[in-house]
């Protein structure tokens, strides 16, 4: 099976199993997975329509609720998920528009078995965390591949860090007091020059390791241990630094299609 079916079944599944008649405003992640919760949610926003809906949702003991999508708004953490969001008739909202989202559910790059994620892959993780941080809910979808016992275990191109332009030569060079093992500025592929997200910052994506929790990292005047937690802490005290892909502690539950393309595998608190 292909990992376009295995991200469609764990986007349908967290669809299925958290969106319900009382949802209102709904946060709308970034990435390849996102596209299918968009397409499972105007499935169940046209129940009557969907015969093969219809006719699961007979023989199930689980009955789905039809959403009314005229009621609901759509929170974008980027460009993508906005553009998704108008193509697909959904009512836009803004972030700065409400102080809480009823749900949100997004994409990660890798999660490790305490629910702890590396997202950014996409440079969207500042306006994700932003979503996700006022989100009664956070919810992963991701395929298979994207689970891992900890990060840095599979994903190895370092964490994305969105950093001020004029600011990332002293950010790239404080990274490598941190024992960053491996640096890099994002760089476009279809433009000359660096990746630029959403907000007109750049990206530095930074390798340390397998963040294990069992080792040090740092230099001579200080050192701290290489967790999530503590990684995160220290680069986000870094000058420059706007916001870091480590969603530490933040995720309620994670859904992954399984390699078969069929079943999903749940992992939560």
């Amino acid at each position: 099976m292909s990992l376009t079916e295995s991200k469609r079944q764990a986007a349908y599944k967290a669809v299925d199993t958290h969106l319900n008649s009382e949802t209102r405003i709904i946060g709308i992640g970034s990435g390849s997975t996102i596209v299918f919760v968009i397409e499972r949610i105007v499935q169940r926003g046209n129940f009557k329509k969907n015969d093969e809906l219809n006719e699961k949702n007979e023989n199930s003991d689980q009955k789905l609720e039809e959403l009314d999508l005229d009621q609901c708004v759509f929170i974008p953490t980027s460009f993508q998920s906005r553009q998704l969001i108008i193509h697909n008739g959904l009512n836009l909202g803004e972030i700065d528009q409400y102080q809480e989202i009823d749900i949100t559910i997004d994409g990660a790059d890798e999660v490790d078995e305490n629910l702890n994620a590396i997202k950014g892959g996409g440079a969207c993780h500042l306006r994700e965390k932003v979503v996700a941080e006022i989100s009664k809910k956070f919810i992963i979808v991701a395929d298979y591949t994207k689970r891992s016992t900890v990060l840095g275990e599979k994903w190895v191109k370092g964490i994305p860090i969105e950093v001020i332009p004029f600011c990332y030569a002293l950010a790239y060079n404080s990274l490598k007091l941190l024992g960053c093992q491996k640096l890099n500025l994002r760089m476009a592929k279809n433009k000359a020059g660096p990746v630029i997200t959403d907000n007109g910052n750049f990206v530095i994506d930074a390798y340390f390791g397998k963040l294990d929790g069992q080792q040090s990292l740092g230099n001579d005047n200080f050192m701290f241990i290489n967790s999530p937690s503590e990684v995160l802490k220290r680069i986000k005290l870094l000058t420059g630094v706007v916001e870091v892909g480590l969603f530490v502690g933040m995720a309620e539950i994670a859904y992954f299609g399984e390699e078969d393309g069929c079943s999903v595998g749940v992992l939560k608190k």
